[in-house]
């Protein structure tokens, strides 16, 4: 597949069947997620695997009963694996304080830095990751935890300085998978050439 097809190939799946996915398949989709950039080579992105009961334990913490019977994607619930992707921006904080970075100042705290490069850095992940699925045959699901961050690090032992950027649910795409309404919405013109608002002819 050339990589322009695979990029306009790709779109979220709600809904997967229950067939298990080999953990070797999930491994090498988070090792070619970690190769992307990372500021100062910081390498802080972190990727936990959950499968098996692991996804049920998710759901239950982060989705109540009445939340469950409500929710619009129920075959979301079916994926057999569930990644979180994780960043820790005190370990940024840290490299830019090592003698080669000490010149950039943000090595005095997080507030230092106007863009936040360990979500910069997590979202390259993100993206390497739902590219690498494609080929394997599989969908994915990217969504955030929004305010269950803290519930997730208490469920599975997450250091309480990294933080949660979202989950990637990967599985076999199932026959009753839909759009969201969001994907019908049209794509803005955002290609600016030589100045803003001037676009492509």
């Amino acid at each position: 597949m050339r990589f322009e097809d695979l990029v306009r190939s790709r779109h979220m799946v709600r809904s997967f069947t229950a067939e298990p996915i080999p953990q070797e398949t999930i491994t090498t989709i988070c090792d070619l997620a970690s190769k992307g950039p990372s500021a100062g080579n910081t390498a802080a992105i972190s990727f936990l695997i959950l499968t098996g009961d692991e996804c049920a334990q998710y759901w239950d913490t982060t989705m109540n009963a009445q939340r469950r019977a409500e929710f619009p994607w129920p075959g979301l619930l079916n994926a057999p694996a569930l990644v979180l992707i994780c960043t820790d921006p005190d370990a940024y904080v840290r490299r830019y304080c090592e003698p080669d970075k000490t010149h950039t100042a943000l090595g005095d705290s997080v507030d230092s830095w106007q863009v936040p490069y360990w979500f910069v850095d997590a979202g390259a992940a993100l993206m390497t990751a739902l590219l690498a699925i494609i080929p394997k045959g599989l969908g994915a699901c990217f969504f955030g935890v929004f305010d269950h961050e803290q519930a997730l690090k208490d469920a599975f032992g997450i250091p309480e300085a990294v933080r949660i950027v979202g989950t990637i649910a990967i599985g076999h795409p199932a026959d009753d998978d839909r759009l969201s309404k969001s994907a019908k919405r049209p794509r803005r013109d955002n290609i600016h050439i030589s100045r803003w608002g001037t676009g492509l002819p």
